[in-house]
């Protein structure tokens, strides 16, 4: 089973926009094909940005969706996790990072730039980051 972190954009890409590039990710999750990993302030992040009014969602599709996502990740305490050798300048970023390190081999799906710049050094961690739905051969 592949590993994978997806960052908070990525997410809203599957599960609040239901973005066609990313549907067959959603479905490899529900299908048990992806061990997907997250913590406790990786999922506090997610239910803070889907509650922004940008978009629109009322409180039940909020907490459908935080639940969705919440019963198909693997939840990680942080203390358990290792610090990354690569230190993001936005710290909200950074825990995504420390969990893909701590899970490697692993990937991490994002669209964050601050994130992808990590992708040459993490590499040779055994991480992958990456923006491309495709990575998996699903």
């Amino acid at each position: 089973m592949k590993v994978v972190v997806f960052d908070t954009n990525v997410l809203l890409d599957l599960f609040v926009f239901n973005d066609f590039r990313a549907l067959h990710l959603k479905q490899a999750l529900i299908e048990g094909k992806l061990d997907a990993l997250a913590t406790p302030i990786t999922l506090a992040e997610f239910a803070d940005v889907i509650a922004r009014p940008l978009f629109s969602l009322d409180e039940a599709q909020q907490k459908q969706i935080y639940l969705q996502w919440q019963n198909l990740a693997r939840v990680m305490d942080e203390p358990s996790l290792s610090k990354a050798p690569w230190t993001c300048n936005d710290p909200d970023d950074q825990i995504f990072l420390d969990l893909a390190y701590t899970a490697r081999p692993c990937a991490l799906i994002s669209k964050d730039n601050e994130v992808l710049r990590f992708a040459n050094k993490a590499a040779t961690e055994q991480v992958l980051i990456t923006a491309d739905y495709t990575v998996f051969d699903l």
